[in-house]
């Protein structure tokens, strides 16, 4: 019984590590859960004497389990209704490493690029532990991060935005939407996209919206539909690691709201109301 006291204990040390990969790999906090639950029970079974170093070890399975994971997501996403986005991490601090619109850069990757990617560039291992979790060789593992590093390099902000700058924008966008909709057109960039998903739940935009003209009118649409009925702020907070904010709308779902800022104008809009990513977040918000 001490045996599995003592691996509970060091696999639960580790536990939020092991949650951001899988979570990176997988876009979902659900899935990552239960991939993370799943290398527990692995762990369980191991013969934890032979392991040296369980950090790497455990990777490696979550890196694998995630891999398959991925097979199948590729055809849920391809059934998906309206644009796809990752499940939302609220963080009250500037924290993540991997932001959202790399996250959807890495949906264009393969699954062993993505691994690649990740794992050498956010998480600093080398190219023979790359190897060992993908069951490539060092040289094929380099050519896939390379590979993937060459998609995802626009995707990296030029110039990242400072804290205290990007919670200001998100208050004076919070306001424009529920006041003068031309204050909005002024904040945003050119080209700038907004992405909402409601994955066939709720009401969502069934495309990307592209440019200040076609979003600023899609905000003065929603403004005339709701007629005053605007959403309960939560929060304002970090969202993948962009500024923006949390609400309880008219219909008592959360949403949340992503910002990327770019030259201090909004570059892209992200709205999650999809009400199966947002559980996760009910009661952690309080």
């Amino acid at each position: 019984m001490e045996g599995v006291s003592d691996a509970a204990a060091q696999f639960d040390a580790l536990r939020p590590r092991l949650m951001r990969v899988a979570y990176r790999m997988l876009g979902s906090v659900a899935d990552a859960e239960d991939v993370v639950q799943d290398a527990w029970l692995r762990w369980a079974d191991t013969d934890r004497e032979a392991v040296r170093v369980p950090e790497a070890f455990l990777r490696r399975v979550v890196t694998r389990l995630c891999l398959d994971q991925l097979k199948s997501a590729r055809v849920r996403r391809e059934e998906y209704i309206g644009p796809w986005l990752p499940e939302p991490v609220v963080e009250a601090e500037e924290v993540e490493d991997v932001t959202l619109p790399l996250m959807l850069a890495l949906e264009r990757l393969s699954p062993l690029e993505r691994a690649a990617f990740l794992l050498h560039d956010v998480f600093g291992e080398s190219f023979d532990d790359v190897a060992e979790s993908l069951g490539r060789d060092a040289a094929a593992c380099r050519q896939l991060a390379s590979r993937a590093r060459e998609h995802v390099r626009a995707e990296k902000p030029r110039f990242p935005v400072e804290r205290e700058h990007g919670l200001e924008i998100a208050q004076a966008f919070f306001a424009a939407t529920r006041g003068e909709i031309g204050v909005l057109g002024a904040m945003l960039a050119d080209d700038v996209s907004l992405y909402s998903d409601g994955g066939g739940k709720r009401p969502a935009a069934a495309r990307i919206m592209l440019g200040s003209d076609e979003v600023t009118r899609t905000y003065a649409a929603i403004k005339r539909l709701l007629q005053g009925r605007f959403g309960e702020l939560i929060r304002f907070a970090w969202i993948n690691g962009l500024p923006g904010f949390v609400t309880r709308e008219a219909d008592g779902v959360l949403q949340t709201t992503a910002l990327l800022i770019d030259g201090g104008r909004i570059k892209a809009i992200y709205v999650m109301r999809n009400p199966d990513k947002l559980r996760h977040l009910e009661g952690a918000l309080h």
